[in-house]
């Protein structure tokens, strides 16, 4: 039996086991860079054994470089498919630096055209990442791009962007055993949209492995390469070592009813899950192969009993926080680099903070606030009062005819206007939510539960004619700094 192919778009056929290349950095990281000629002979097996797509992105070393020589000059190359991503800072980006990040892409890779084009948000609170996918999807339509797909996007915001006409095919995220986050409203979503989910860490950076069984939990100082000490952040916050070892003993007892080894089976599980088009294995190049351990992911099926079986274990496991992606932007951070808070405050606020009269106020550019002489926001010492907001974003309403997008988006950027101002949304102690319709109620009630479940401000919701047929809902807050 052949190497499973998953259609993503018109003319992006993937293989269901995507050979990632993030290791790359990893080997890297002490300034020493590989030989692209040299490195890229290592993929040549991969792709004669079917598994012929590959993964990386903008910041994977040179990992972008080597597969463009790859698919240029090895004749193993020539059918390849490679994915990558572009993972900017945050802030305001025009069309010009979205071209030239993609042009830098295409010349990396050696190619007129990106197959699939992944981009990253730090921020959801800075609305700019939007622009960025807009003009990503003014580029596809060029041709500059095959595909644009996420990474590391959460449920709401995959939807802001799919509902504002961003045409999404994928969004990769963490999907494994040990973190089931992809599965329910992720799932769900992307299944009704047409959206693949890519799924890595399927092995946990190898903890999900015959290495590991019986196995005393290893020292965080002790871990050999920057994969594992992010999964083993993973496995923590799961439940600790004895349950992860519960996991690879049920995984174990599955192996040999099936001849596979632990690795396959924990992959195999994961390519049956819902909405998931592909799982991304990753690959030190000249190192460990497993080739033949990701091939054979597609000569044998798990049983109905035998999943049973480990879905049963999983149940035993505590659940990862967050929606998807959300080990990047809040604790509990399940990253490489553990807490990433020092970074993400060291990006620089959305809004300008201006002085006047004795209070700090901002705007956020819309047309209105000119117009109708008011501001986004307003602190007066440790209060601040956030003005009706919609889901407008310069001259775009964002999300027309999706009321829990817009909540989202609202959210969002009541959220960048109070952390312009020193405050945070954990702060708020009062919201009022005006909806245009009553029967859009209980998705905007949701989408607020969503986003305030601990912070559990005073809250109204009335039904009101808003201004601007396509707007749905509008929302204000109030919050005292802590």
């Amino acid at each position: 039996m052949g190497i499973e192919k998953y259609k993503l778009a018109p003319g992006l056929e993937i293989s269901r086991a995507v050979t990632g290349l993030w290791q790359i950095a990893d080997m890297e990281k002490n300034g020493n860079t590989l030989d692209p000629v040299a490195t890229s002979a290592f993929m040549a097996p991969y792709a004669d054994a079917g598994l012929n797509t590959f993964d990386m992105a903008d910041h994977y070393g040179s990992a972008e470089i080597i597969a463009g020589y790859f698919k240029k000059n090895n004749p193993s190359g020539k059918s390849a498919t490679m994915l990558t991503k572009w993972v900017p800072k945050p802030g305001p980006v025009t069309r010009e630096q979205v071209r030239a990040a993609i042009k830098e892409r295409c010349e990396r890779l050696q190619t007129e055209k990106v197959d699939l084009l992944q981009y990253h948000a730090w921020n959801f609170a800075n609305p700019y990442w939007l622009d960025a996918l807009i003009y990503l999807q003014e580029l596809k339509v060029e041709g500059l791009i095959g595909a644009i797909g996420t990474t590391n996007f959460d449920t709401a915001h995959l939807r802001i962007a799919k509902s504002s006409g961003v045409d999404l095919v994928s969004n990769q995220i963490s999907y494994s055993l040990i973190d089931q986050r992809g599965g329910g409203k992720m799932a769900d979503y992307c299944s009704e949209n047409g959206i693949a989910i890519l799924a890595y860490g399927t092995l946990c950076g190898g903890f999900l492995s015959q290495k590991w069984l019986g196995k005393t939990e290893p020292a965080a100082d002790g871990l050999a390469n920057w994969s594992l000490m992010k999964y083993k952040r993973f496995i923590d916050a799961a439940g600790g070592w004895d349950k992860f070892q519960n996991v690879l003993n049920t995984l174990d007892k599955v192996s040999k009813t099936v001849d596979r080894s632990i690795s396959t089976v924990a992959s195999k599980y994961q390519l049956g899950q819902k909405s998931v088009g592909a799982v991304i294995i990753g690959a030190r190049l000249g190192e460990n192969a497993h080739i033949s351990d990701a091939a054979s992911l597609f000569s044998f099926e798990l049983s109905d009993s035998a999943r049973n079986e480990i879905a049963k274990t999983l149940a035993e496991l505590l659940p990862i926080p967050g929606d998807c992606g959300d080990e990047y932007r809040k604790p509990p951070y399940l990253t490489a680099s553990g807490d990433l808070s020092h970074h993400l405050e060291d990006f620089p606020p959305v809004y300008k903070a201006i002085e006047s009269a004795g209070k700090t106020r901002i705007d956020s550019g819309t047309t209105w606030e000119v117009l109708a002489g008011y501001s986004r926001a307003v602190k007066i010492g440790d209060r601040v009062l956030v003005s009706g907001t919609t889901a407008t974003h310069g001259a775009l309403a964002i999300g027309v005819n999706d009321p829990i997008a817009q909540t989202h988006f609202v959210i969002d950027k009541i959220e960048a206007s109070l952390e312009s101002l020193g405050a945070k949304l954990t702060d708020v102690v009062r919201s009022r939510v005006y909806i245009s319709e009553m029967k859009n109620w209980e998705g905007v009630s949701r989408a607020h539960g969503e986003r305030f479940a601990d912070i559990r401000p005073a809250n109204t919701m009335v039904e009101a004619k808003l201004i601007g047929e396509e707007y749905l809902v509008e929302i204000e807050v109030e919050a005292v700094i802590q």
